[in-house]
């Protein structure tokens, strides 16, 4: 990254090819075989990683185009003790999602980890690629409410956090240039529990998993936050910010991905940013909302960041998107067109923003 401009980056999840969704769905029903469906799911993920790199993007993802379900339960995914009748939310249209499965039987093991498709990324492109994980909170939920008998909570909680710091060790081990802890839950912790009890057990579970990794480590670790999305709706935008970002500022990460283009109120976000930012952190505003179906002028994007700098530090801002654009495997409310043009957007606005900042 060059030292005189604002970084940019993306969040993650770029719209599936409807002919992996369609592949998935059918290996899903037992009428298609796993080799077939990891073939066309490295073809995918190679064409995402190529139309990112035409982006300008200085830091790419692999579009998570290997996680068959969605962003919360990629690890889990063919796990012979899980449940389907686990975590649902719903979003503010009415439909619902199931975030997570729900674990029946000890113990709690990856079956997938994110270095797994980093390693696939690494070989397809020589910009920096940055790998989202699933945070340990929002795997805390597999836990069903009447327990596991012969596996009490807190050994599957010690298993959760084992889990989640050998997964971003080895992505950080393994050369991603940043790894994006998601933790879409965050807001929607507060709807499910406004006393912030809830919110407080995530902050400290995160904390836990962050207590395993130095200095320089935490400098390519962040946390993203944002008020969900899928179908071009969302599940908590309706929780003010104020009563999520003085807890999320106690997490130990050095990067905070923080939804903002989808906010009403983005000043007053970015006032209570100003008061609680350490000088070791950076805060990447989101400034390209995927719910939205039109395209973000680059302009747009340079007075939303020009906006932030009134109040962050600009060697402490960055920006980047409020969410992935298809967290959910199967959405596909979003093309992929207009993901890779709002993404153009972002780099282009962002640069022009770093010129009269940096001139």
């Amino acid at each position: 990254m060059v030292n005189n401009a604002i970084p940019t980056e993306p969040i993650g999840s770029i719209p599936r090819p409807i002919e992996l969704i369609e592949a998935y769905k059918l290996f899903s029903k037992g009428e298609l075989p796993k080799i077939k469906l990891d073939e066309m799911a490295r073809e995918a993920t190679i064409c995402t990683i190529r139309a990112f790199e035409e982006t300008g993007s200085p830091c790419i993802t692999d579009g998570e185009q290997y996680k068959f379900t969605n962003f919360a339960s990629y690890c889990v995914h063919g796990a012979d003790n899980i449940s389907p009748n686990g975590v649902k939310t719903k979003f503010a249209d009415g439909h619902t999602r199931c975030f997570l499965p729900k674990l029946v039987s000890a113990p709690f093991r990856y079956q997938h980890s994110a270095d797994e498709f980093l390693d696939f990324s690494l070989k397809h492109s020589k910009l920096p690629i940055k790998q989202a994980v699933i945070s340990p909170s929002m795997l805390s939920l597999l836990y069903p409410p009447d327990g596991i008998v012969g596996y009490p909570v807190n050994k599957f909680l010690q298993d959760v956090i084992s889990e989640h710091v050998g997964e971003v060790r080895r992505c950080l081990d393994k050369g991603s240039y940043k790894v994006q802890i998601d933790f879409t839950e965050g807001r929607l912790s507060l709807k499910l529990d406004p006393s912030g009890e809830l919110l407080k057990s995530f902050i400290k579970l995160i904390n836990q998993g962050m207590a395993y990794f130095g200095p320089d480590d935490l400098t390519r670790i962040g946390i993203h936050t944002c008020p969900g999305s899928d179908l071009d709706s969302t599940h908590s935008a309706d929780i003010n910010y104020n009563f999520l970002l003085p807890s999320l500022f106690e997490l130990n990460v050095g990067n905070f991905y923080i939804a903002m283009a989808s906010e009403k109120s983005p000043r007053k976000t970015l006032r209570m940013i100003k008061q609680l930012i350490k000088p070791h952190q950076r805060v990447f505003i989101g400034v390209i909302d995927p719910t939205d179906p039109a395209l973000e002028s680059p302009e747009l994007v340079r007075d939303r960041i020009l906006e932030a700098a009134e109040f962050i530090p600009i060697d402490q801002l960055g920006s980047s998107d409020d969410c992935g654009f298809s967290p959910f495997c199967d959405d596909l409310t979003t093309t992929r067109e207009l993901a890779f043009n709002k993404i153009r957007s972002r780099v282009v606005g962002t640069k022009m923003a770093s010129d009269i900042l940096f001139k």
